[in-house]
């Protein structure tokens, strides 16, 4: 083993420069004697803690402990300095003040030519503004901002929680404002805030303390109630809500009439799955609208306006899977340091001969409900490596990387890796060529089974990308567990960051803590110049957006990219 000089007289193995780098360096270090007592501290030691070199001189680290950690900690932590020779994690420590803040703290231990230990350092940082910004965001990201209301992330998240936690029954509401639209086109923007404001203060009303409520979507709200003995009780609950709406709302001097349609559907009869359940309190409200609004209307399998659609949208959409009629249309990525097209994500389309043109927010969903989104995710990926093969063998030396979205149920199949690796191969396409996108929702268990799937994929060549980040949001600090390249911001921050500055202090928060994590940014849903203007100043690194671009075929994309060509040279970029 090779010889480790003592450091607790940094000098004997120092000199002058090497003492200025440790009492300059920002980060505070402790040195301690094998029988854990202090022996030197620097400079941002004293700063961060209080405490004075002659006050701690000689006196054993505890003195810095907060209380807030119990013995098994530091057993375990004990344990790995023994076995490993370091540890390092988070830990709250307490200032001279009584102050108690956490820290990042890293414990080395010095052995002798024997293996014995014989000095310790610690090297430490505060993280308490990391820390407090990590919790402004995350309370920001759990509120609605216009009713101050709970959104729609706190709502998945509380109502996940519910449903996975008791056996009770849980009756779902989905409440969309009737004819909303028209107040916002004449009577304006403004008005409509209002009165969405004040629609969420008169259901906030009756909302009880185990209930949850939050806004959903532009006109939207969602209501869950716990402990549902009988249908009649939703039923109930939505007369209650429909009567809020009987007086009119008064807003700037003009009195406004409004009602709503209410679809209902209860836990678990109608799912055991929030996102199933939501997707049905959502149909039950399009038929209670559709038969006249003003009403509310439980699901039932058979809802009388859409079923004949849905049953032969589903028909048709297996035999398309299996024969694969989709093409594919991509949507460039702009660099926005070098404005360079860095790569582009491709999008699903669908063309069907008895149903025409056939959107993906319609049969998306119903891949999902029916697992038919496996292979057509397959089919996607197979048509992308296709693109990409043709185009090579063309000539064409405009290949650039391109990002596919991953569904959650593809990417929890036990053989997701093999599946993806055998097309790819098949095709002769290179991983580094694709990105593959997870949403936030996917990762954030956090199990060990992920973290092992992105590893073996990164390691493959693939790229990994956060899709929709901030819609299921958590915590930022569990990112730093997989292997990331790219975190990909929602557009419903990037449509209102030039207007309202609470999303702009959310979207910089999130381009500051993924850059510390080394992770790129992208911004998606970019359609305004004073967008991609303020994205640039906040130092967002990729826009994505009609803005610069809609989804383009093969060869419009390839026309594009060489009219962009064309531009860059031109201004000299």
């Amino acid at each position: 083993m090779e010889k480790q000089q003592p450091p607790a007289r940094l000098q004997t193995y120092s000199n002058e420069l090497m003492e200025q780098i440790f009492h300059s360096t920002v980060e505070g270090i402790m040195i301690t004697n094998e029988k854990m007592q202090i022996t030197l501290v620097n400079n941002a030691f004293e700063a961060l803690t209080g405490y004075k070199s002659s006050e701690v001189l000689g006196k054993f680290p505890s003195i810095l402990q907060s209380g807030k950690q119990d013995a098994d900690f530091y057993k375990v932590m004990w344990s790995e300095i023994r076995s490993k020779g370091f540890w390092k994690g988070e830990i709250w420590n307490r200032r001279k003040n009584g102050e108690i803040y956490p820290e990042i703290l890293a414990i080395h231990s010095v052995l002798d030519d024997t293996g014995k230990p014989i000095n310790y350092y610690g090297i430490f940082s505060d993280i308490s503004y990391e820390k407090e910004t990590e919790r402004e965001l995350e309370e920001l990201t759990q509120t609605d901002l216009l009713t101050n209301i709970s959104n729609r992330n706190a709502f998945n998240e509380l109502l996940f929680d519910k449903v996975n936690s008791s056996n009770d029954s849980h009756a779902i509401l989905f409440i969309d404002l009737d004819r909303f639209k028209q107040i916002n086109d004449t009577l304006g923007n403004d008005v409509g805030d209002l009165i969405l404001i004040e629609v969420a203060k008169r259901i906030n009303s009756i909302v009880g303390p185990s209930d949850i409520f939050a806004r959903y979507g532009a006109d939207e709200f969602v209501y869950a109630r716990s402990k549902i003995e009988y249908q009649k009780d939703a039923a109930l609950l939505a007369k209650d809500i429909t009567k809020l709406f009987h007086k009119p709302f008064h807003v700037c001097g003009t009195e406004v009439y409004i009602t709503a349609s209410i679809g209902i559907s209860i836990f678990p009869q109608d799912g055991k799955h929030i996102e199933k359940l939501i997707y049905k309190a959502d149909k039950a409200m399009y038929f209670a609208k559709q038969n006249g609004r003003n009403q509310y209307a439980f699901y039932f399998d058979d809802l009388k306006k859409d079923s004949k659609r849905l049953i032969v949208l589903e028909a048709e959409l297996r035999k398309a899977i299996q024969n694969k009629d989709f093409f594919i249309h991509y949507q460039p990525k702009i660099g926005l340091a070098k404005q360079d097209i860095i790569g582009v994500e491709a999008l699903v389309r669908w063309n069907n001969e008895k149903l025409g043109f056939v959107s993906p927010a319609e049969f998306i969903p119903i891949a999902e409900d029916t697992g038919l989104i496996i292979p057509l995710s397959e089919v996607i990926l197979e048509k992308v490596c296709m693109d990409i093969l043709e185009s090579r063998s063309q000539g064409n030396i405009h290949i650039l990387p391109v990002s596919i979205n991953i569904a959650s149920l593809h990417f929890q199949q036990d053989d997701f890796i093999e599946r993806i690796n055998s097309i790819v191969m098949q095709y002769n396409c290179s991983p580094q060529l694709l990105e593959l996108e997870l949403t936030e929702r996917t990762i954030m268990k956090e199990s060990d089974d992920i973290v092992d799937k992105l590893v073996k994929l990164k390691a493959m060549g693939f790229k990994i990308s956060i899709d929709d980040f901030g819609t299921g949001y958590s915590s930022l600090s569990y990112l730093n567990r997989f292997p990331l390249n790219y975190l990909k911001i929602d557009r419903s921050f990037i449509q209102q960051i030039t207007n309202l500055q609470d999303k702009q202090a959310i979207v910089e928060a999130i381009i500051l803590m993924a850059h510390r994590l080394r992770i790129k940014v992208i911004a998606e849903g970019v359609e305004t110049k004073e967008q991609a203007k303020l994205l640039k100043q906040m130092g967002c690194d990729i826009i994505q957006g009609y803005y610069y671009s809609k989804p383009l075929a093969v060869k419009e994309l390839m026309d594009f990219i060489e009219l962009w060509e064309i531009y860059r040279q031109e201004r000299n970029i």
